[in-house]
């Protein structure tokens, strides 16, 4: 290994550490916040929520739509790249430049099968404000799109200004609609841009949680279980290959497959369908043994 990749890897690892130890401190104030219970705390938390909303709202993530959906709805054209990338284009990726970021991105875990509505279940656990959420989700999006439908519009944030890799250009999953035959997909974005609480765990969620992601500095994001055969607890690209770009931009060059984007996400889409693919039990076989697919397989 060169100096540089070591030097490469040690920064990935550092960046990664500072996000999960910020994790940490938001889950011990929201904790705090919890435990104190009072109604003069509560109102604070609200009024400053509000505020936040109004007044110190990201690029791209106000609220829209009647349910309180947070983030601008993707233009036609990106919903449609997003959800479209032709599987010639991910054949020609493969992993990409996936793993030169994160060598071993993917966990193969044993435990009982995560199951919901009688499938497979993929949990995805994040915050809003989270740069290596917002990487992640795209490919999660691409991927995804092989095997069901976002039955809503996929909408546009960007994540906190004040973290590493600020104002990463991204998708949110919350209030999100997904179907497929295959397996069930479980979003939950815990926190807000701002860091405020947005979607709470399960109990049983929670579990898997600290049991597969927990460490001195506490849980962080992202965390992915693929029906508790694998998990995903860090980013497999840097999200400063996003810096600058719109979501038109981003969405655009998914289907080149000679670019740096299209190189890490759908390199780590094509992981992240390997794993779901092993709890599919392989279905539908026209993705699951795709070229693409195939070879991110031989990296889980």
């Amino acid at each position: 290994m060169s100096k540089a990749t070591r030097i490469k890897q040690q920064n990935a690892r550092e960046k990664i550490a500072a996000q999960r130890a910020a994790a940490r401190r938001s889950e011990i104030r929201k904790r705090t916040l919890i435990v104190t219970g009072s109604v003069v705390a509560v109102l604070a938390i609200v009024v400053a929520f509000v505020l936040i909303k109004v007044n110190n709202n990201p690029s791209g993530s106000s609220a829209s739509g009647s349910g309180g959906v947070t983030g601008t709805e993707l233009s036609a054209t990106a919903q449609k790249n997003v959800t479209s990338v032709p599987a010639s284009t991910l054949d020609k990726v493969g992993i990409g430049s996936a793993l030169s970021y994160q060598p071993t991105p993917i966990q193969a875990i044993s435990d009982k099968p995560l199951t919901s509505n009688g499938k497979p279940e993929m949990l995805y656990i994040g915050a809003e404000y989270c740069p290596y959420c917002a990487a992640m989700r795209w490919s999660m999006a691409v991927a995804l799109s092989r095997f069901g439908t976002f039955t809503t519009p996929l909408h546009g944030i960007h994540s906190s200004s004040s973290d590493v890799n600020p104002n990463t250009p991204t998708l949110t999953f919350y209030k999100s609609s997904y179907t497929s035959p295959y397996l069930t997909f479980t979003p939950v974005e815990n926190e807000t841009i701002s860091r405020g609480p947005l979607q709470n765990t399960t109990a049983a969620q929670q579990a898997l949680w600290v049991k597969y992601d927990s460490t001195a500095q506490g849980v962080g994001y992202p965390f992915i279980d693929f029906g508790n055969k694998y998990v995903i607890k860090v980013p497999s690209y840097d999200p400063g290959i996003l810096a600058g770009m719109t979501w038109d931009q981003v969405a655009a060059a998914l289907h080149d497959p000679s670019s740096k984007v299209a190189q890490a996400v759908n390199g780590t889409a094509n992981l992240i369908t390997a794993a779901i693919c092993k709890m599919t039990g392989g279905q539908p076989g026209s993705v699951c043994t795709s070229a693409g697919v195939v070879s991110a397989s031989a990296h889980l």
